[in-house]
């Protein structure tokens, strides 16, 4: 009997052991389970956070991005930017109307006199109140903030103080990014929207410094939204061209200014959406922040 016993106490605590074993694989089955599901959402946590922090988007450019004036007409798509994203974003928008890339940098301070250089000559290398600002340690451009550039338009004018060849630009262009970036933050290089051109029944492309701002982009690794091709594409989607030129009334009319190259608000808003919808598709940090 005694040794009945022993055996049945043996074989109680074999069974004891492996039910415990049974149980800590599992526990750790369920723990490993509970870490590949909890995996992702650790990793996404950050991204989260990040998007939550307040972040300044800043515009230099020209008119066709710049804040209206008093008449609704023209309005610049900078206007409309703010409105495509969260509270967490402010968009400071310092575009003017009629500067090239030099005369928003150097506002004052180009001559209407060429060097022999072919560039228009600075008085002084001064920069712009505007551009000071933004470069302001305190209150301009901080990490994580963004700045984005388009010019170009302006600057294909052949007399001074507007004009700027190919070479000028990309210098200045490079500049303003490697300024952002000594910041930490993100320039991004926008090729200058289009106006309404039609070639029969097809919108074309009209502007120039594309290869430049191309070239830009490429030399400092920031990211280049090619407005021009998108604004034509859009164009040739409404079906824009051919038109009678009455901007009265229809599509074209209550998109553009009567030049064909400012917009009305919506527009301005249209125009907005295109470079809010090439974030997204270059999947830019920036584009977490979109509504």
């Amino acid at each position: 009997m005694k040794n009945l016993r022993t055996l049945r106490t043996v074989i109680t605590t074999v069974l004891v052991l492996a039910m415990s074993s049974l149980g800590l694989s599992a526990a750790s089955a369920a723990g490993t389970t509970a870490a590949r599901c909890t995996g992702p959402s650790a990793t996404a946590a950050p991204a989260t956070r990040a998007a939550g922090r307040p972040v300044t988007v800043w515009l230099a450019g020209d008119s066709t991005m710049a804040n209206p004036g008093s008449a609704p007409c023209p309005t610049g798509w900078g206007s409309q930017f703010d409105a495509l994203f969260n509270g967490d974003v402010t968009v400071r928008n310092q575009a003017v109307g009629g500067r090239s890339i030099q005369t928003w940098l150097y506002e004052g301070n180009v001559s209407s006199t060429k060097g022999p250089d072919g560039e228009c000559r600075l008085t002084s290398s001064t920069y712009s109140a505007r551009w000071q600002a933004m470069l302001d340690a305190s209150t301009g451009m901080k990490a994580g903030d963004y700045l984005f550039i388009q010019f170009g338009i302006n600057d294909s004018s052949s007399t001074c103080p507007r004009h700027v060849g190919p070479a000028r630009y990309r210098h200045l262009m490079t500049m303003m990014a490697q300024a952002a970036l000594a910041r930490g933050a993100h320039p991004v290089l926008l090729t200058p929207v289009a106006a309404l051109t039609c070639s029969g029944s097809t919108a074309t492309r009209n502007r120039g410094f594309v290869g430049e701002t191309v070239a830009t982009g490429s030399a400092t690794g920031a990211p280049v939204v090619d407005l021009q091709a998108l604004s034509v594409s859009l164009y040739n989607t409404l079906r824009f061209c051919p038109h009678n030129g009455d901007f009265a009334l229809g599509p074209v009319g209550a998109f553009f200014c009567n030049d064909r190259t400012h917009f009305e608000t919506h527009g301005a808003q249209r125009i907005a959406g295109l470079v809010a919808g090439d974030l997204r598709r270059q999947n830019l940090p920036l584009a977490a922040y979109l509504k």
